[in-house]
């Protein structure tokens, strides 16, 4: 792209990212963390080279924020970088739109590990895993292995395809609207702050297969299974806290929306549903949160609901009387609105990508997928996990000094047999 046409294009932001970018301040962001721990340390120089190689082709991530009268929108980055930089003890710092010279994306090394923060503005995890898996592809041919163009490994020599860039939520966009009722306030799982800007990180390396077999005991997958045991731990965080009148227990999943409706945006294209365990209506083995969970995904991860859902968020932000409120009213109105529909009604969020697969001449190159989520809107701790061969990285993040989410989570996998191996940045 010429810098005249670069000048010229400007891209509008999809559904999320324009929940992600009025809910953006100085002091929190969307921010989550792909990272993959390498067999060989990592060659600086060799990575800058192959980010360089690589950016071009996937220009809906060369983007900076822009703020209109009306909406904020993206545009090229014509700035120098993405610069590779040494990693930090605190990772997911919140982005300011006028520093690091506008880039929504960095990339940090440290030892074996590569990782990618992104901003969610930009694209959910499954997009930015195609980023993220051609970006390894390049570095590892920068380095003399001959790593082959395959499935999620986009060729760099070709330009992009409009398709990656389509705004996947409008194109589905039906007649039918499902708005989300207005859920019962959920338990916050909150403790006290950590001094601004610490983020916690609780780590767990755990056997696929032997997460698996202990899934399918429940007859359940790993990501139902595990929804499960991090619900009964947060309802048994709050039975310590001896509530006079507890509230429900309540989960955000993400669910990836391509698989129901064919889409290679690599924008955001997801919505979350909500499995919730009431503790008022009595108390819940593993077993019965098991197969409430398993029900509740089966009943709700369906096309013509999500449809209905994401056609209603659609029509909210094409609201003529919205469309006319200026910026600087309508990001307060919207923050607003996502602290009652997506703060108050949830203790937390579990996202689960899946297996990252690669072809098989990188395998031996990679030793295991780590994810992470930022901080939360409130100090309390986020949960996401990734698989890569026979290893799932669990990581919990945030921001509240209280680690009793992580300990009693992982404590339940051990008593079930699990082999877990923790890591984390604390200090206390």
């Amino acid at each position: 792209m010429s810098k005249k046409q670069a000048k010229n294009t400007w891209y509008p932001l999809d559904n999320a990212g324009v929940l992600y970018s009025a809910i953006q301040k100085d002091r929190y962001s969307a921010i989550y963390r792909f990272s993959a721990v390498m067999t060989e340390p990592v060659n600086p120089p060799l990575l800058q080279r192959a980010v360089e190689k690589t950016m071009p082709r996937f220009p809906g991530f060369a983007v900076r924020m822009r703020r209109g009268a009306f909406w904020c929108y993206f545009e090229p980055n014509p700035n120098p970088g993405p610069f590779v930089k040494q990693d930090m003890v605190n990772p997911c710092q919140p982005v300011r739109f006028r520093e690091d010279n506008e880039w929504l994306i960095r990339i940090f090394y440290y030892e074996h590990r590569i990782s990618l923060e992104v901003f969610h503005a930009i694209s959910d995890g499954a997009g930015t895993l195609v980023f993220f898996r051609t970006l390894l592809a390049v570095y590892l041919r920068e380095l003399g292995y001959a790593i082959p163009i395959g499935p999620g490994i986009l060729d760099i020599t070709q330009p992009p395809r409009k398709e990656e860039l389509e705004d996947a939520y409008a194109k589905y966009a039906g007649q039918r609207i499902l708005r989300d009722k207005l859920e019962k306030t959920a338990f916050p799982n909150t403790s006290q702050p950590e001094p601004f800007y610490t983020l916690n990180v609780t780590m767990g390396l755990v056997p696929v297969d032997q997460l698996r077999k202990v899934s399918q005991q429940y007859n359940a997958s790993v990501t139902e299974y595990l929804t499960a045991v991090l619900l009964q731990s947060l309802l048994e965080n709050q039975a310590a806290r001896h509530y006079r009148h507890p509230r429900p227990v309540a989960l955000a999943i993400p669910i990836n929306l391509r698989p129901w409706f064919p889409s290679e945006t690599l924008r955001n294209f997801i919505l979350t549903v909500r499995p919730c365990i009431d503790p008022t209506l009595g108390e819940y083995t593993l077993e019965e949160i098991v197969r409430q969970v398993h029900s509740y995904m089966r009943l709700h991860a369906n096309r013509q609901e999500m449809q209905a859902k994401l056609t209603g968020n659609v029509q909210f932000t094409k609201n003529r009387f919205l469309q006319m409120v200026p910026l600087f009213l309508k990001n307060p109105i919207m923050a607003f609105s996502y602290q009652l529909v997506g703060v108050r009604p949830y203790s937390g969020t579990y996202t689960n990508p899946g297996i990252f697969h690669v072809p098989p001449e990188m395998e031996p190159h990679i030793h295991h997928m780590e994810v992470m989520l930022g901080q939360a809107t409130r100090p309390s701790p986020h949960c996401a996990s990734i698989s890569y061969g026979n290893t799932m990285a669990i990581t919990f993040a945030g921001t509240g000094v209280s680690s009793e989410t992580e300990r009693r989570f992982f404590s339940h996998l051990v008593q079930a047999g699990i082999h877990v191996k923790v890591e984390s940045n604390r200090t206390h």
